[in-house]
């Protein structure tokens, strides 16, 4: 360590000279390689294509249309300008109240309106982000442990762990069963901590899953309320992909589970939700805190003054999300649209044999690159994922940055760019597996014309030892050294 790292050592706080935030992670350096070489389709059209950044920008002409006939919406136009004074020097942090019931309803449109959401109880968040450190803020002390299915968003670790303390510890999913969330998976996880020393408080769920695609059935909704309840432990349910599903099965919320008769301590249950994924605002960092605990909600309306989304967002979201004509044709739409990208993306996968794990939801697909590893490690893994950075153009995120068991599967996001730069990325996809087929290919006549060769010479040389095997140990014919040294 040099004089002036140490200087800031001693200066700066731990926060400020530690790697908590984990941007070491190849999650995040695959996004440094596209800021360093970013692909645009005139000025730089061999440049790096960003595949590791889940955003939708499938549905923004709709939005755009929406904002050209709803000018009062904005308070920075000539017919909103009347309500600027009032939204600009509002900043109570319970929010306004008709942002409140617009979100709460738009919440319990994306459910099916088979649930309804409080109002009062919409806790507004500096983006999903802030929304996620605000509750582990709230439900546990540095040390303490949150369990998390893998494979996980990377960016969980920043959230979640770096300025809270908290641990997070994986609750291993395996391939073998399309990564489900299994009770005897759950045990395991949770008595691994016991035996630790480490005090778990929760557990955390991305549903629909990211970077999965899935969601979860009720059955498995069900098996985890009864798991959290028997180890009185909460339960932190991300939704911020809940409008993203495309095909069935349909999304179930466990705002659903819970009004089932079944056992549940509601103090226990919390959601996170956002407009960032939903409806492609990460932008206008919309985060919401939904809890069931009173003594949350309190707190974390508290703390939400760190982090508190602009009044003029809040106003204009307000308005769009309260016109339910302009609400329902867009879940509709978007839906379909990325239910149709999804199918372009797959079917080009399809056509040079590349798997991928079976999805209805997100912006993103779980793709199986395993054949393609040198050998079946993280190592390998890392080596393809920088040829395919490097060499491919293409920034996608590897399996180990989600903290997957297995390796060679990679998160791909298709739904981040327009259909022309996503046939290009597709095209890049299919050269490469092409041109590693053919390698593979290469080397295995390769490896099989010298097994032929070895198999000859193996069968020569096993006829001059059984002929030299014959003789006596006293021919004046010289025996080979191999004979000899099994004599």
């Amino acid at each position: 360590m040099s004089f002036v790292d140490r200087n800031q050592e001693n200066l700066l706080s731990k926060i400020a000279t530690g790697n908590g935030h984990g941007e070491n992670s190849p999650y995040f350096d695959g996004w440094k390689a596209f800021e360093n070489d970013p692909f645009h389709a005139s000025e730089n059209p061999r440049g790096v294509i960003q595949m590791g950044l889940a955003e939708n920008q499938l549905c923004f002409d709709l939005i755009q249309d929406w904002t050209k006939k709803n000018p009062k919406a904005s308070i920075c136009t000539p017919d909103g300008v009347d309500a600027f004074r009032d939204i600009a020097i509002f900043q109570d942090y319970h929010g306004l109240p008709e942002f409140r019931n617009a979100v709460a309803k738009f919440m319990t449109k994306v459910r099916g309106n088979r649930v309804r959401f409080d109002p009062n109880r919409i806790v507004m968040s500096g983006g999903a982000t802030g929304a996620h450190e605000t509750i582990v803020f709230c439900l546990a002390n540095p040390g303490e442990a949150f369990l998390v299915p893998t494979p996980y968003y990377p960016g969980f670790d920043r959230d979640l762990r770096w300025r809270t303390g908290v641990q997070l510890l994986p609750v291993v999913c395996e391939s073998s069963n399309n990564f489900k969330v299994t009770r005897k998976a759950l045990e395991a996880a949770y008595e691994s901590a016991q035996e630790a020393n480490i005090r778990v408080k929760g557990l955390l769920l991305t549903n629909p899953s990211n970077p999965l695609g899935t969601v979860l059935d009720r059955e498995t909704l069900r098996s985890i309320v009864s798991f959290i309840n028997e180890k009185n432990i909460h339960l932190v349910s991300d939704e911020i992909y809940a409008a993203t599903v495309f095909s069935e099965p349909g999304f179930v919320s466990i705002s659903e589970i819970i009004e089932e008769e079944i056992i549940c301590n509601r103090d226990l249950i919390h959601i996170v939700y956002s407009l960032s994924k939903d409806m492609g605002f990460p932008g206008f960092r919309v985060g919401i805190i939904y809890s069931y605990n009173d003594a949350v909600v309190h707190c974390s309306r508290k703390m939400s003054s760190f982090g508190l989304v602009s009044s003029q967002t809040q106003h204009l979201i307000a308005s769009m999300l309260s016109d339910d004509e302009f609400v329902d044709r867009f879940i509709a739409e978007s839906a379909k649209r990325l239910g149709k990208r999804h199918e372009v993306f797959t079917q080009g996968l399809d056509q040079v044999g590349i798997g991928y794990l079976k999805s209805n939801a997100g912006l993103f697909l779980w793709m199986d690159l395993h054949h393609l590893l040198k050998e079946q490690t993280f190592e390998a893994e890392m080596e393809l994922w920088r040829v395919i950075i490097n060499e491919v153009k293409l920034n996608v995120s590897p399996g180990s940055s989600f903290h997957c068991s297995e390796p060679g599967w990679f998160r791909v996001c298709f739904a981040n760019m327009d259909d022309s730069t996503m046939d290009l990325a597709l095209t890049r996809i299919v050269t490469f597996a092409l041109q590693s087929k053919e390698v593979r290919i290469q080397r295995k006549k390769c490896w099989a014309s010298n097994r032929l060769r070895l198999s000859f010479s193996k069968r020569r040389m096993d006829d001059i030892m059984m002929a030299q095997s014959l003789l006596s140990p006293h021919s004046p014919i010289p025996q080979s050294p191999l004979v000899r040294a099994r004599t």
